[in-house]
């Protein structure tokens, strides 16, 4: 368990790890927060045993407004020190290659919105909302205007960016970019359920997946595929040379479930 008088909170069940932004009242991320989020997300991605995130925030009102305005009143610039991820400590965390589940339990907006945005699966309480209000702050929401009109329809990802206008999770569950809506009792049930089953799988394939996703996102298909095909992906090479890949093969011949060890 993490220190009770931290901002963000953390649990492990196994191989799966809880972070919960845990700052009221509305779990907003100043700097020293970022810095905080940002050392949790590398230990996360540089401990062999740990499988899986689940992401969420405290309460049933708020998952996460992005910046702290108040912060940035007090001092805090805008341009300051966000720690080793960036700001919420996952888009700029170089290597990242573990699965991240979002939990919105809540207001996701602003910057919230963008770390929602870095997880690989998002689920949604039935009364959660979502928008990019930077624009009426007479700011650009950054990451945003980057990764939002890859994830859903362009003119939905400009209107929201140039309007600022909330979206409810029906409308976020229609444009594609939350994967289920749940009542509000059941939403960390099933994040815990997609976890285990995620727990239970090959980590060496899921970090190949979301390397080669990652990466591959902006080239062509035959340069891709023949990256993958040539091992020039490190953890591509490290997957067709483990343990875990005999191990695949060997279960499926024996027809018996297959014992993973990540290496």
């Amino acid at each position: 368990m993490s220190n009770p008088d931290s901002p963000i909170k953390t649990r492990r069940e196994g191989g799966i790890f809880e972070v919960r932004i845990d700052r009221p009242k509305a779990n907003a991320i100043d700097l020293a927060t970022s810095r905080i989020m940002g050392d949790i997300f590398a230990d996360f991605r540089d401990n062999p045993e740990l499988r899986v995130a689940i992401v969420t925030g405290t309460g049933e009102k708020f998952f996460c407004p992005g910046w702290d305005l108040k912060a940035a009143a007090d001092g805090d610039a805008v341009d300051g020190d966000y720690g080793v991820g960036g700001f919420g400590g996952l888009q700029e965390l170089d290597n990242f290659n573990k699965p991240v589940i979002c939990a919105i339990n809540g207001i996701c907006c602003g910057g919230g919105l963008e770390v929602a945005l870095c997880a690989d699966i998002i689920l949604a309480a039935e009364h959660a909302t979502f928008a990019l209000p930077e624009i009426r702050s007479g700011t650009i929401a950054d990451a945003a205007s980057i990764k939002l009109p890859k994830r859903i329809p362009y003119h939905i990802a400009m209107e929201m960016l140039l309007t600022g206008r909330w979206l409810d999770a029906t409308e976020a569950n229609r444009w594609g970019f939350v994967n289920e809506i749940l009542p509000a009792d059941k939403l960390m049930e099933r994040a815990w359920e997609i976890a285990r089953l995620i727990e239970s799988g090959p980590p060496l394939v899921y970090a190949a997946i979301k390397e080669v996703v990652r990466e591959a996102e902006n080239m062509k298909f035959i340069p891709a595929l023949q990256k993958i095909t040539k091992s020039e992906f490190p953890t591509i090479k490290t997957l067709y040379t483990s343990e875990d890949q005999l191990e695949g093969a060997r279960a499926f011949a024996e027809k018996r479930d297959p014992v993973w060890k990540g290496r």
